[in-house]
């Protein structure tokens, strides 16, 4: 199978369902951005972290798979069966929030990004995770998107705030806090 297939050198690609599109249609941008946040949640599980986190990792990723593909999908033409997220998803992340929380020390200020590389991977991920949010409630304002997708996200942007708050104290490192000037 060959990898490029030249149909999207005018700017224009398929959805899944057959329906062309601009390579800048908000569609493709949204589950651009999830591929990219996805890019930026692979490269965090590869760095030197308990195997825990890296098993929850891979696990993200799949969702994030499953949204972008859910995402790439024309809701008025697709009859392709697209997996989709579950109520458990979100909760796995709530849940795993929570856990990290009871041994974190009290949010007392906000957070700059840094600290080490794997905790400033984190804050680029929930960065584009944001945005990822962001991109999908814009679509879902005038096209299909399952409203779990947006739950995830925003939850997802939580949970990789809190990974890394969680990261800061396994690496030693202190939080950059943000003091602001008066």
């Amino acid at each position: 199978m060959k990898i490029y297939t030249k149909t999207g050198d005018k700017g224009q690609t398929s959805l899944i369902g057959g329906t062309r599109v601009p390579k800048y249609h908000l569609r493709i941008d949204t589950y651009g951005t999830v591929d990219e946040l996805n890019s930026y949640v692979g490269l965090i599980m590869c760095q030197d972290i308990e195997a825990h986190d890296q098993k929850l990792l891979k696990e993200i990723q799949d969702r994030l798979f499953t949204i972008g593909s859910s995402l790439a999908a024309d809701p008025e033409t697709s009859k392709m069966k697209i997996p989709d997220l579950h109520d458990t998803d979100i909760t796995l992340l709530e849940n795993e929030m929570d856990l990290m929380n009871e041994k974190l020390p009290a949010l007392k200020h906000f957070i700059l990004p840094g600290g080490n590389t794997v905790v400033s991977y984190c804050h680029i991920a929930r960065c584009v995770c944001r945005r990822a949010e962001r991109l999908t409630v814009e679509l879902a304002e005038n096209s299909f998107v399952d409203e779990r997708v947006t739950v995830y996200l925003n939850r997802l942007s939580d949970y990789l705030f809190v990974l890394a708050r969680k990261l800061t104290v396994y690496f030693k490192s202190e939080e950059n806090i943000w003091i602001p000037r008066v």
